[in-house]
């Protein structure tokens, strides 16, 4: 049924995209949050009349001050892994189809209050074991809240976020949507977003929706909590760039590492720099942590690095990268401190589109290389070296599953990873995917269990409007 609908899909959206390409205009871009694009014509001089531009700006009075935009998308991805967590897991015969339709509303209504709703559906089929809950979700909010906007002063606006809603901080490292899933992540709760002297600021106090697979039956998690506050700016100390500064606090009733399972709280503080200036860019982050596991101190840590240069004259534009991270884990689990870093909700995709490694008792290094092949076309490609850091802790995953306890094992070496990425985007509305994956695993791997090589090859087209 999900081969069926791809292909009527496929064909209906694709005629609808080359006829909307074959219009002569400009389009604001399509952002990975679809409430962050800005569809107001109202003082456009003469309005597009398109049919993708019709629904993008539907006025609702005579002054177009009150309006309605309508937009949504189409995924479908097929997955298929060769031995999936080094053979640890069921094989799926024939791989995965997966497919997330989704469809949203946002009306401005006046210059105070703006309402969004977005509605999800993420279908699949072929999971040997069932779909996982990151895998199927028929239909639910993605996102649902309200907006109530004033000005503080003359230069200072406050916006009050109330509801369900997608939160993404800085590039993901510790808070994601988590795009690679069939579901992406979503909270509800509280959101206040405003401008402070030249810096972004944004105050939270969340929980995580928890996923099932009906109908309009999510709920919230109430075992985790997150609050906090995340600003973004140029200090003046740096001369080139940006930076972010945070406090993010995180309660888990039922926190689990190879130290147990207990109650944890845990306080993040962070600092971001990043930036990009002749023909360099940068992504450097330092974290630390603290608070309480039980009756145990949590005391945890982690560095974080992208170093990129693109030789923007060159053919193909090359731009050669270095990614270099080390995140803490536990000296000792029978002590009363856990040493094990907890990323929080980052996302799934974290060193690769096979997400099976997540970044905790970690030391990696990650050379890649990026192409423009066309100006629609890119190739990525890079390799990742993956330790732990701590022989007497284990391996996890980017949910911050235990894939494999320290055991018996001394060995820090955990895999090798090698990654081909390509991507075509031939028009506005449609992108393809194709990625491929090989995991080697290392000495750690081999001492503590099945140890097969394992292949992830992903293949996916998208449409929005």
């Amino acid at each position: 049924m999900i081969m069926l609908r791809t292909i009527v899909s496929a064909v209906v959206f694709t005629s609808i995209s080359l006829h909307a390409s074959a219009m002569e205009y400009s389009r604001p871009s399509f952002e990975k949050f679809r409430f962050d694009e800005s569809y107001n014509y109202r003082n456009a001089p003469v309005r597009p009349s398109s049919l993708f531009y019709t629904i993008k700006h539907i006025p609702l009075t005579s002054n177009r001050e009150n309006y309605l935009n309508i937009g949504g998308s189409i995924r479908e991805r097929y997955e298929y892994t060769n031995d999936p967590v080094f053979g640890d897991v069921t094989q799926d015969e024939d791989g995965v189809w997966l497919q997330r339709v989704n469809l949203h509303a946002d009306m401005q209504l006046g210059r105070h209050l703006r309402l969004f709703g977005e509605l999800t559906s993420a279908l699949s089929e072929g999971r040997a074991n069932g779909p996982s809950p990151v895998d199927e979700n028929r239909l639910d909010l993605q996102n649902a809240f309200a907006d109530f906007s004033f000005g503080l002063n003359e230069s200072t606006d406050l916006t009050i976020r109330a509801g369900r809603q997608e939160i993404e901080f800085g590039s993901g490292r510790l808070v994601d949507v988590r795009e690679g899933t069939n579901v992406r992540r979503t909270f509800d709760g509280f959101r206040g977003l405003s401008n402070f002297l030249n810096w972004d600021v944004s105050a939270v106090a969340v929980r995580p929706r928890r996923d099932k697979a009906g109908v309009f039956d999510d709920e919230t998690n109430h075992d985790e909590s997150m609050w906090g506050l995340y600003t973004v700016g140029r200090p003046d100390f740096l001369p080139e760039g940006s930076a972010d500064f945070y406090y993010l606090g995180f309660r888990d009733d039922i926190g689990s590492f190879v130290q147990g399972v207990n109650k944890e709280t845990r306080h993040t503080v962070g600092m971001r720099l990043w930036g990009a200036a002749r023909g360099w860019d940068w992504n450097w982050e330092t974290v630390y942590q603290f608070g309480s596991f039980g009756d145990d101190k949590i005391n945890a840590w982690t560095l974080a690095s992208d170093t990129g240069f693109t030789f923007s004259t060159a053919p193909l534009q090359p731009r050669v990268g270095l990614r270099a991270n080390i995140a803490s884990g536990d000296k000792d689990p029978t002590d009363s401190t856990l040493q094990t870093f907890n990323p929080l909700f980052p996302r799934g995709n974290y060193f690769s589109q096979a997400a099976v490694l997540g970044p905790r008792n970690f030391f990696n290094f990650n050379p890649h290389l990026n192409l423009q092949l066309t100006d629609k076309l890119s190739l990525n490609t890079d390799v990742n070296f993956y330790w732990r850091l701590e022989r007497n802790d284990g391996v996890y995953s980017p949910s911050g599953q235990i894939i494999r306890g320290p055991g018996d094992s001394n060995a820090r070496y955990v895999a090798t990873g090698l990654s081909f990425e390509l991507a075509w985007a031939p028009i506005n509305h449609l992108d393809f995917t194709v990625i491929y994956t090989h995991l080697q695993p290392g000495p750690f791997i081999r001492q503590t269990g099945d140890s097969k090589d394992m292949d992830f090859l992903e293949i996916t087209a998208r449409f929005r409007f």
